[in-house]
């Protein structure tokens, strides 16, 4: 955030394209998150305690009823990411003080999302043998955060220290986050990638061609149920069923201690056009949607599921790594 102002990646146009959006107001940032041209939990999360922050700027003589319904229109961008609310919180409550300290505070958990993010794939990377091959689903790098990521973090830590690598991309229907930007990043990092099916991880764990399964999290009850992308509970069964471990690496702020259980979570449901239509350059280079679907049919779209804990091998965060349990998650976030 530079002044009155947000800068950000448009995410919608990898990576096809590299934009960079400006966003001036707090409903402008809210049609960037709703429209996804910003995802991924922490960068939600960011944008979000931006956004907070410029309806902070924004606020004339009828202060306190326009803050209090920016953070209501924020909160109901995406439903499901806990960084979100995490995030609107914070800088509301600090707005509360003064301008320049929601400003502050946005500032500020921007940068702790970076850092978090950078020592989760330190810790993340003590698991990755040389030699690993890795199957990751959606989008949880740099662009999903602030910086590093989570999910590749760790990744990219291992590539650093000179580990043998590779990753198993799935495509991550039908947005394709795995497919355009789980790609993209890893061909700009050099790390050895191939993107896969969505319904070919079990096969291939099948094979013995997996060793690991890492994935993010959106938002983590405090029995260690997890919501992320729709897709993840099928690789997290079908790596239990395989004895493979699964991981979820995501930062504390993305538990969420008033959901006992992953019943308690909300799974936003998207427009059914994200599953009729596919987006991407034509011979002219320009941008086109074609229809993929039979015409006429009706289609189901939630962007989430949830992994129950029992299928989760552990849980890795800034703060160490955990397993599912609510004593076990409440004793991570005391340290």
């Amino acid at each position: 955030m530079e002044g009155s102002a947000v800068f950000l990646i448009d995410q919608n146009q990898l990576p096809f394209e590299f934009r960079v959006l400006e966003l001036k107001t707090y409903r402008e940032c809210c049609t960037a998150i709703s429209s996804m041209s910003i995802r991924g939990a922490g960068a939600i999360g960011a944008m979000a305690g931006f956004a907070m922050a410029l309806a902070f700027q924004e606020a004339s003589s009828v202060f306190l009823p326009f803050v209090t319904n920016a953070r209501a229109e924020i909160e109901t961008t995406r439903p499901t990411a806990r960084n979100l609310f995490y995030a609107t919180e914070r800088v509301f409550n600090a707005g509360l003080t003064s301008r320049k300290a929601a400003v502050e505070e946005a500032h500020r958990l921007a940068d702790k999302d970076s850092l978090d993010s950078k020592m989760i794939g330190e810790i993340g990377n003590v698991l990755i043998p040389h030699g690993a091959r890795i199957e990751t689903h959606c989008n949880a790098g740099w662009l999903a955060f602030v910086d590093y990521g989570t999910a590749l973090s760790p990744v990219y830590v291992a590539h650093e220290h000179g580990k043998d690598v590779f990753v198993y991309v799935d495509e991550t229907r039908p947005r394709g986050q795995g497919a355009k930007l789980t790609a993209w990043e890893l061909h700009n990092a050099g790390i050895p990638h191939v993107i896969i099916a969505d319904n070919a991880g079990a096969y291939l764990m099948s094979l013995g061609k997996i060793d690991l399964v890492i994935t993010g999290a959106d938002r983590i009850a405090v029995n260690g149920d997890t919501a992320n992308k729709i897709g993840t509970l099928e690789k997290a069964i079908a790596a239990k069923e395989y004895k493979i471990p699964f991981y979820i690496a995501a930062p504390t702020s993305a538990i969420d201690i008033s959901c006992k259980t992953g019943k308690d979570i909300v799974i936003e449901e998207r427009s059914q056009d994200e599953i009729f239509y596919q987006e991407g350059p034509g011979e002219d280079g320009k941008s086109h949607k074609i229809l993929v679907c039979s015409p006429g049919s009706a289609a189901l779209n939630p962007a989430f599921d949830v992994t129950p804990g029992k299928f989760i091998t552990g849980i890795i965060t800034e703060k160490g790594m955990c397993r599912p349990g609510e004593e076990n998650i409440i004793n991570l976030l005391k340290s």
